[in-house]
């Protein structure tokens, strides 16, 4: 029997919890740091929803249309051509994405056993140094590597009503508390003011091509479109749920949690004297330093990094539950084994990108580490790729019809809007794509 959400909000909250993750919280900062921040963050949120939004309803109208996971939406809705070369590529994709995704969470996973037992704050702490060194031990990284994906298969082998959604209608809503939280006392530090101005106020001389290109990449990213996983999870989803209702409440969020980001790290940053483009050890690096400052910093350091440690499950989950939906669907297989085969080939393709730091630094792809190499083919070239696909689809091959129904159900006077979501998908979202690559390869 096929597995739904039992809400639309629990739909939300889930497709928000895939979106909002390492994407938001870990990666955007250091990004935004590393390309000239205001900048970065108003593109960043212009593709979010010029390009990222309809892109997010074009994948809930595939995975409702179709009632199937990515792979077999694509094998129903055009049968006997190529276009299920497009659910293969989001598999092949998020298992890349997980596969140093789950490195990251690892990290995140220990840092959250270390502060239960109060062993990251403390006067005499260098937190650069203890992100080297937990980073930089092959044992611990590979270990909270493991240590991750055995968590995320627990919870992906319930299945999506009781594992997923249950997970999520938890976790979000208190990340977002405790997130908030954090702001408050990160701009009142002193010094803050330049950390909000570099955050908040464009600097268009500081971005590159290639910046706008990571900009592009990373609104997919945070929106987790572009790999199918959000096809795979509006499949579960019943007719009476608004598509682009749903799409834009996830897409406002994931802004809204980018915006909390920004404002509780850069603030910490220019305060204590760190440098904004430290890379992705920023946030491991800053917000010790800035529970260190608080009344009982140990704990809130704690229970912020489990719940960030929940947001990054619940990305992860998605991953996961696309790689077991296109192995189980139509099969008799069990849910449960075939989500811990997935975990276990995960585990061993992620570990030349946990030793990144240690045994396998001066290994390098294209003068990049493999962590590196495999963050910058999945957000900037795989993600657009999988992007421009997806927009080819609906421009040349999806029935015109049920795209109409899809879009129209739960909304009153669609008619105008489904028209300019076409037109967006059909031309400027291809078109923008394609530029921007062609812009930071510098032949345009």
């Amino acid at each position: 029997m096929r597995d739904y959400w039992s809400s639309r909000i629990g739909f939300i909250l889930s497709s928000a919890g895939a979106a909002i993750g390492l994407g938001a919280i870990w990666k955007f900062p250091y990004m935004t740091g590393m390309n000239g921040g205001g900048a970065f963050f108003l593109l960043f949120i212009a593709f979010t929803l010029i390009i990222g939004l309809p892109l997010l309803i074009t994948e809930f109208i595939i995975g409702r249309g179709a009632q199937k996971e990515a792979v077999s939406a694509f094998k129903k809705l055009a049968p006997r051509s190529g276009w299920p070369l497009i659910g293969y590529w989001g598999v092949a994709g998020s298992f890349i994405l997980l596969s140093f995704y789950s490195v990251v969470g690892g990290w995140v996973l220990i840092y959250s056993i270390m502060s239960l037992f109060g062993s990251v704050i403390s006067d005499n702490t260098n937190y650069e140094q203890l992100f080297g060194t937990i980073t930089g031990n092959p044992l611990i990284a590979i270990s909270g590597h493991a240590l991750f994906l055995i968590l995320a298969v627990i919870i992906v082998s319930f299945g999506i009503k009781e594992g997923i959604e249950k997970a999520s209608k938890v976790m979000m809503p208190l990340l977002f508390i405790f997130f908030i939280i954090l702001v408050i006392r990160s701009v009142t530090f002193e010094g803050a003011a330049e950390g909000l101005k570099f955050f908040l106020q464009p600097d268009f001389s500081k971005l590159t091509a290639e910046g706008i290109l990571y900009a592009l990449g990373q609104s997919f990213f945070a929106l987790a479109v572009g790999f199918s996983v959000m096809i795979t999870y509006s499949s579960y989803l019943t007719k009476e749920v608004s598509l682009p209702l749903s799409a834009a409440s996830v897409s406002i969020m994931n802004i809204f949690v980018s915006l909390l980001a920004g404002l509780a790290i850069f603030p910490v940053v220019f305060s204590f004297g760190l440098e904004p483009t430290a890379g992705p050890g920023l946030l491991f690096m800053v917000l010790p330093a800035a529970f260190a400052q608080m009344p009982f910093g140990e704990v809130f350091l704690t229970l912020f990094l489990l719940l960030f440690l929940f947001a990054i499950f619940t990305s992860a989950f998605s991953m996961l539950e696309i790689m077991t939906s296109a192995v189980t669907a139509g099969k008799n297989y069990s849910r449960t084994k075939v989500a811990w085969f997935s975990g276990l080939i995960v585990f061993i393709a992620g570990i030349p990108a946990a030793l990144s730091s240690s045994s396998l630094a001066n290994f390098k792809i294209f003068g990049k580490t493999v962590f590196d190499a495999s963050d910058f083919l999945v957000s900037n070239i795989m993600l657009p790729g999988g992007c421009l696909l997806m927009a080819l689809f609906i421009g040349i091959r999806m029935d015109r019809t049920l795209m109409k129904h899809e879009f129209s159900y739960g909304n009153s006077h669609s008619s105008d809007t489904y028209q300019l979501w076409f037109q967006i998908m059909r031309w400027l979202v291809p078109i923008t794509i394609v530029i921007v690559f062609l812009n930071s390869l510098g032949i345009i």
